[in-house]
C-alpha cells in the first residue's frame, strides 16, 4: 500500500528504462489497484508485464468493495499475487479462500503466484515442511497439471518479511526444495521441475545473488526494495546468469 499515481508512473518508467530490452530474466511489477491503469499505459510495448496484488474470486456480482480476475485482464493484468502472507495473518485469508482464488485466476486467464510460508512460531516449533505441504496442497486443490504451467509459486517466510530479517541462502534452499518435492508429489516431477519458485522476504541488492544462486530459487517477489527503482533493477541484474 505505496505510491501515489505520479510516483508509480515514475517508478514503472525507471524499471522499463532500466531494463530496456533485457530478455534472461521475467519481470513484472504489482502497483495498487487504483493505479493499475496509469502503470498499464506506461509498460505497453515493454518487456515488463503487469499484475495486481490481490482479486476476488468471483467474475463479477454484489461484492462491494472487490476486484476480480476480468477487471484485472481487463486493465492488462498478466499475474496476480494470491496468498500473500500479510492476507493471510492480517485479513484471515483461509486457504480454501485463496484455493479459489487460484482457480478463478487460472480460469480467467492469469498466471497465479502462490505465496506460501511458515510464522517465526511455526519455524521454531519445526512446523516449516508441515505448514508448506498442508498450504500447497489446500491452495492447489483441484488444479489441474496442465494447469500448473500458468502458476509461479512464491516462499516467503512470514518472520522475515518487512522486518529486515531474511532468510539465509541455505534456508531458502531448503523450503523451496521442500516445495518442490511436494509438487513432484502431488503433480509428477516433469512439472515440479518447471514451476518457478520465488523467495520472497526482504530481499535486497546485497542478498539477492546469492538468494538465487541456490539450486531451487528461481526468481524474487520483491517487497520494500521494490519501491526503489535502482534497488529493484539491482536485484534484477543479479538474477542474470554470469
Amino acid at each position: 500500500m505505496h505510491t501515489t499515481a505520479a510516483s508509480a508512473v515514475e517508478l514503472a518508467s525507471a524499471i522499463v528504462k532500466g531494463l530496456g530490452a533485457e530478455d534472461r530474466v521475467t519481470v513484472a511489477v504489482c502497483p495498487p489497484f487504483p493505479y493499475l491503469s496509469r502503470v498499464a499505459e506506461v509498460l505497453l510495448g515493454s518487456r515488463v508485464a503487469l499484475g495486481a496484488q490481490n482479486m476476488y474470486p468471483e467474475k463479477e456480482g454484489a461484492f462491494t468493495g472487490e476486484v476480480s480476475p476480468t477487471m484485472l485482464v481487463d486493465v492488462g493484468c498478466r499475474y496476480v499475487i494470491l496468498g500473500h502472507s500479510e492476507r493471510r495473518h492480517k485479513l484471515g485469508e483461509t486457504d480454501a479462500l485463496i484455493n479459489q482464488k487460484v482457480r478463478k485466476a487460472l480460469a480467467a486467464g492469469l498466471r497465479g503466484i502462490l505465496c506460501v510460508g511458515e510464522t517465526l512460531e511455526e519455524r521454531e516449533a519445526n512446523q516449516t515442511e508441515a505448514v508448506l505441504d498442508r498450504q500447497m496442497r489446500r491452495g492447489l486443490a483441484e488444479v489441474n497439471r496442465s494447469e500448473l504451467k500458468e502458476l509461479v509459486l512464491a516462499y516467503e517466510p512470514v518472520w522475515a518479511i518487512g522486518t529486515g530479517r531474511n532468510a539465509t541462502p541455505d534456508q531458502a534452499q531448503q523450503a523451496s526444495a521442500f516445495i518442490r518435492r511436494t509438487i513432484a508429489d502431488i503433480f509428477g516431477e516433469e512439472p515440479a521441475q518447471e514451476i518457478p519458485i520465488q523467495y520472497g522476504g526482504s530481499v535486497k541488492p546485497e542478498n539477492a545473488r546469492s538468494l538465487m544462486a541456490q539450486p531451487d530459487v528461481d526468481g524474487a517477489l520483491v517487497g520494500g526494495a521494490c519501491l526503489i527503482s535502482d534497488q529493484f533493477l539491482a536485484i534484477i541484474r543479479a538474477a542474470l546468469p554470469g
